[in-house]
C-alpha cells in the first residue's frame, strides 16, 4: 500500500552569505519558515529491489540525482531494509523557484518509507542523512521557524509564531542557484567572470538544481540604484555575518514567552507587533541574494514592488528566486494581491506561513 504525504515548501526570513568555505560552500545565515503550499509524495515498498521514481514533470530528475532517490537509498540501508521502493511525486510547486520543494519532498519521501516499512530512524539520524544529501533538508525535520547556520544544514528551532497569509508570486524566470552564488562573489571581489561555479552533488535537488540555500527578507525595496551596483567592499564577510547575528538576537529578546504565549515590543521600538514574525522582518533583515538577482532580473523587482504597494508588510525574494512572496495581514489583503499579480501576468498563489504543531500535524 502507497503511504501519500503532503510535501512542504519553505520561505526564508533573512540570508546573510559568508566566506566560500574549505567544502567549496558559502558559510550562511538564514531563518527558514514553513508554508503550506505543498507537492504529494506517495512511497510504496513491494517485492523485489531498487528504488524507481515517477514524475510527470520533466524538469524532475527520476534517476539517482534526485534527492529522494538519494536519501531513500542511505535510509533503506541504515534500516537494512529491503524491497523495491516506488516513489510517485505529484509536483506542484515550481521547479528552481526557491521555495525548497525538492528538499521537502526528500523528507516526505524519507517519512513515508518509515511509514511503509513500518521502522523508524532515531531523529539524529533523520538529521545526519538529510544533511548528507543537501543543505536545506534537515529544516523540513523540525518545520515552523527554524534558524540555519553552517552551509544551512545546521538547524535550531526557533519559538514557533503564529501563522501568518503570505502571497508567493511565480514570475516564469528559472534561476541558477550556483550561479548566484557565483555573482555574489564576483559582486565581493572574490571570484573569476570565466570560471563556471562548482556543483556540489551532495546539495543536489530532486529537480537536479544546483546546491540550493533559502533566503529572503529585506532589501531597499524603494532604492533599486541600491542594487545597480552590487559591489560590496564596504563590509567584510564576518561584519555581515555578525550583523545578521545581532538582528536576530534583537528579535528573540524583543518578544520573550511569557506563560507560553509570545508576547513584546518591536525589536525597533514602537509598541508591541501584530504578529512576532513581522517584528523579525522589522529588524531590517535582509536576503543577500537581491543584490545580485535583480539587476539581472528587474521584473523581479517589480513583482516585490506590487506586493509592497498592494499591502505587504513584508516582502522578498525566495532564496536565491525566482519566487517572491508577501506577508499581509489579512488573506483578503493577499487575495487581492494576488489577484493585481495575476492581472499583470505573473502566476501568483495565496497561502500562509505554518507554524510547527501545524507542520507536524498535516504531516
Amino acid at each position: 500500500m502507497a503511504i501519500s504525504l503532503p510535501s512542504f515548501a519553505k520561505i526564508n526570513l533573512g540570508l546573510r552569505i559568508g566566506p566560500l568555505r574549505e567544502d567549496g560552500f558559502h558559510e550562511l545565515r538564514t531563518v527558514y519558515q514553513t508554508i503550506a503550499l505543498h507537492d504529494i509524495v506517495s512511497v510504496s515498498v513491494e517485492r523485489g529491489s531498487g528504488i524507481e521514481i515517477r514524475c510527470d514533470d520533466p524538469g524532475v530528475p527520476t534517476d539517482s540525482t534526485n534527492t529522494c532517490f538519494r536519501i531513500v537509498e542511505r535510509a533503506m540501508q541504515t534500516l537494512k531494509a529491503r524491497g523495491r521502493v516506488v516513489i510517485e511525486i505529484d509536483k506542484r510547486l515550481p521547479v528552481q523557484g526557491g521555495l525548497g520543494g525538492a528538499s521537502g519532498n526528500a523528507i516526505t519521501a524519507l517519512l513515508a518509507l518509515e511509514q511503509a516499512l513500518r521502522k523508524k530512524l532515531p531523529a539524529a539520524e533523520r538529521l545526519r542523512i538529510g544533511a548528507e544529501v543537501g543543505s536545506d533538508i534537515p529544516l523540513f525535520l523540525i518545520g515552523g521557524t527554524v534558524l540555519g547556520v553552517g552551509r544551512g544544514e545546521e538547524v535550531y528551532p526557533l519559538p514557533d509564531l503564529p501563522a501568518i497569509s503570505c502571497v508567493i508570486a511565480l514570475p516564469e524566470v528559472a534561476i541558477s542557484t550556483s550561479r548566484a552564488f557565483a555573482d555574489w562573489d564576483l559582486a565581493c571581489g572574490a571570484g573569476a567572470p570565466a570560471r563556471e561555479p562548482v556543483e556540489h552533488s551532495s546539495a543536489r535537488t530532486a529537480e537536479g538544481a544546483r546546491p540550493h540555500i533559502a533566503g529572503s527578507p529585506h532589501m531597499a525595496a524603494g532604492n533599486p540604484s541600491s542594487m545597480a551596483d552590487p559591489k560590496l567592499t564596504h563590509s567584510t564577510h564576518s561584519d555581515r555575518m555578525l550583523k545578521f547575528s545581532r538582528e536576530i538576537s534583537a528579535w528573540l529578546n524583543a518578544v520573550p514567552i511569557t506563560g507560553g504565549r509570545r508576547s513584546g515590543v518591536s525589536a525597533r521600538g514602537g509598541g508591541r507587533a501584530e504578529n512576532p514574525l513581522l517584528d523579525l522582518v522589522r529588524t531590517g533583515i535582509e536576503n543577500d541574494f537581491e543584490r545580485v538577482v535583480f539587476p539581472k532580473y528587474p521584473e523581479l523587482l517589480e513583482v516585490k514592488r506590487v506586493l509592497e504597494r498592494t499591502g505587504a508588510r513584508y516582502a522578498s525574494l525566495s532564496g536565491s528566486g525566482s519566487a517572491i512572496y508577501g506577508l499581509f495581514d489579512s488573506q483578503q489583503k493577499a487575495a487581492a494581491a494576488a489577484k493585481k499579480l495575476i492581472r499583470q501576468g505573473t502566476r501568483a498563489l495565496v497561502t500562509s506561513t505554518l507554524t510547527r504543531r501545524q507542520y507536524w500535524k498535516k504531516l
